[in-house]
This record gives C-alpha cells, sequence and structure tokens, in this order.
C-alpha cells in the first residue's frame, strides 16, 4: 500500500491511499521499535508483543506475534529446497495501540518532560517515571 502526500497543516499530515481513502496520521509516534504494546480493540485485543518496525507514512506497525498471516513459499531447485508455510506478521494500525510500562507492567500513556540533564525523554503518565 503505497500512500502519497495531500496536504500538511501544522503537526498533522493528512495522506491519501491509493484507494482514495484519506486519514489523518501525526507527524511523530510515541511507540518506539523495541516497545511492549498492548492490543487495546479488535480481534488481538489484550495480547502483548514487541514492536518489530513502525511504519509512520501509513500510521501501522509490525508487532511480534499479532496479525500473523501465513506465506506459502515456492520450492527452490538450486538449494533443493521443498515448498514450505512461513509465518509473517502483519502491520497493524497505531491507534490500536498502547504502551506497556516495563517497571510496573501495566499499560499506560507516554509523556516527554526535561530530565535532569536537561534532555526530552519519555516518562510513564501514570506513575511519573522515566522510561
Amino acid at each position: 500500500m503505497l500512500c502519497k502526500k495531500v496536504k500538511v497543516s501544522g503537526k498533522v499530515k493528512v495522506t491519501k491511499l491509493k484507494k482514495g481513502k484519506v486519514f489523518k496520521v501525526p507527524s511523530k509516534f510515541k511507540i518506539k521499535k523495541g516497545d511492549l504494546v498492548e492490543v487495546i480493540s479488535g480481534d488481538y485485543k489484550k495480547k502483548r508483543g514487541v514492536v518489530l518496525k513502525m511504519m509512520p507514512k501509513i500510521g501501522k506497525a509490525l508487532v511480534e506475534g499479532i496479525n500473523v498471516k501465513v506465506k506459502h513459499m515456492k520450492p527452490n531447485a538450486e538449494t533443493s529446497k521443498k515448498g514450505y508455510k512461513k509465518d509473517i506478521e502483519g502491520p497493524i494500525s497505531v491507534c490500536k495501540l498502547m504502551f506497556v510500562d516495563p517497571k510496573t507492567n501495566e499499560k499506560t500513556k507516554i509523556g516527554k518532560k526535561l530530565n535532569h540533564n536537561n534532555k526530552l525523554n519519555r516518562y510513564s503518565k501514570k506513575t511519573g517515571q522515566f522510561i
């Protein structure tokens, strides 16, 4: 699914897909690669996984063990491999994901504030501790 930029207004980019659907995508996400997240809606509700890849242009992320699809691989004569099935993760919308605090193991919102070195760091809004 390729998308193209239509309009940029402030911090929100309006993006248009090939099929003609228009949706708003924030320019920055608070969830990063390697974070533990929990799905809050859909078929995989209450399941947790680690973010493998972020796709900010389309507002989606690949999460380990979530939205798993089967890919059928062809046999290869050169390496004498037989055909097989391979499980791959499909992208899931970022709005369905919520960050899990590694210290308390609970879902929480994320904010940014200055630490003692005057650098912006992410922090848990539930506990107030830096992540």
